[in-house]
């Protein structure tokens, strides 16, 4: 029998019709991104490249950034990313940094570092925790390789970041290559974007990641 209070627990599997996408992508690449930056003086961090390569993508899968309100899709072009932090007491937060596609890559590490700045000061305002488009989940320094990250409603979709493994991979001269990979996970809201469309962006993002590298 069903458990009708589960809904009142939930009440997002009242609001969305979740169906999540996994993936996994070479991120040897953004690895060498991120070091040759460092090598240069801009230290950022891999979720700053992530957060980057969503906003890149993103205005190629144009369903996917929005919001669904009264069972209408609101889409939008300015892209606002929502990122998901954690706080002492089991609080999770998710503030938006907005049009991240404007933004250089310093500019997004230091939109990034303020919100959680003020996240641990309860300082966000209202905008900040209800104004994103789109969301990113990152569990990347802990030991889950993929999960199905629970949707930001209204948002149409939220993007989970898992830890990195190195995988074995054969070259096109028959050598043998280590390399690291790692899982990436988009729950969407089916009731505005398919599973194909879904599909289509997670492919690209996979390969705008892994575009880092040439």
């Amino acid at each position: 029998m069903r458990d009708h209070h589960s809904f009142a627990r939930y009440p997002w599997m009242l609001e969305s019709a979740q169906l999540t996408h996994h993936a996994q992508c070479d991120m040897t690449g953004l690895n060498t991104k991120k070091k040759q930056l460092a090598e240069n003086g801009t230290k950022v961090s891999a979720e700053d490249l992530f957060i980057e390569a969503v906003s890149n993508t993103l205005p190629r899968h144009v369903d996917l950034n929005g919001t669904v309100s009264s069972k209408e899709v609101h889409l939008s072009k300015p892209i606002h990313i929502s990122v998901a932090m954690a706080l002492p007491g089991s609080l999770l937060v998710a503030p938006a940094i907005f049009d991240t596609q404007e933004k250089s890559l310093k500019e997004l590490r230091a939109a990034r570092q303020d919100l959680a700045t003020r996240a641990k000061t309860n300082k966000l305002t209202v905008t900040e925790m209800t104004g994103g488009t789109f969301s990113v989940s990152n569990l990347g320094l802990s030991r889950v390789h993929h999960f199905t990250p629970i949707l930001n409603t209204p948002q149409i979709a939220i993007l989970g970041i898992g830890c990195a493994t190195k995988k074995a991979i054969r070259l096109e001269d028959g050598s043998v290559d280590f390399r690291s990979f790692v899982g990436l996970s988009l729950t969407f809201d089916h009731r505005a974007v398919d599973g194909a469309p879904a599909a289509d962006f997670l492919t690209d993002l996979c390969q705008e990641i892994e575009r880092y590298g040439q």
